[in-house]
């Protein structure tokens, strides 16, 4: 059973902001942004390349420890394009569950999104957080 929380709707406007103004072309079809533990708002975009470049989400957890941001509580990917709300890929939920395992993210569309925490898109995952705790 998914838990949902109050939509952070301010987030969702800041990604769909930096897709409009930011995402040209195929190199950028994705933007993120989260809110930081102080209230901050941290965004990014994605880097495609051929090769497998980071998606926007991963793109945004370096971001956010450039200016200091190490604890995120929200975060929402929007598409360019007017795409609205995108899911994070798996990889990408992956990586948020092992850096935030708290964190709450934004998914569904137009008037439906709905904000989830990140354990709820991984039933049964492997937590390599865990991993951290048992060699400390």
């Amino acid at each position: 059973m998914t838990t949902a929380h109050p939509v952070d709707h301010e987030l969702i406007q800041a990604a769909a902001h930096l897709a409009r103004t930011r995402c040209r072309g195929d190199n950028h079809t994705m933007a993120a942004a989260a809110r930081a533990r102080d209230g901050r708002i941290i965004t990014a975009v994605n880097a495609y390349h051929f090769s497998g470049g980071p998606c926007a989400e991963l793109v945004l957890i370096g971001a956010a420890a450039a200016q200091g941001a190490y604890e995120l509580d929200t975060v929402v990917a929007v598409g360019d394009r007017d795409r609205g709300v995108v899911p994070p890929c798996g990889r990408c939920r992956q990586v948020l569950l092992d850096y935030f395992p708290t964190l709450k993210v934004i998914v569904g569309n137009e008037d439906r999104t709905r904000a989830v925490p990140v354990a709820d898109l991984l039933p049964e995952s492997y937590v390599w957080a865990d991993h951290q705790l048992e060699a400390g």
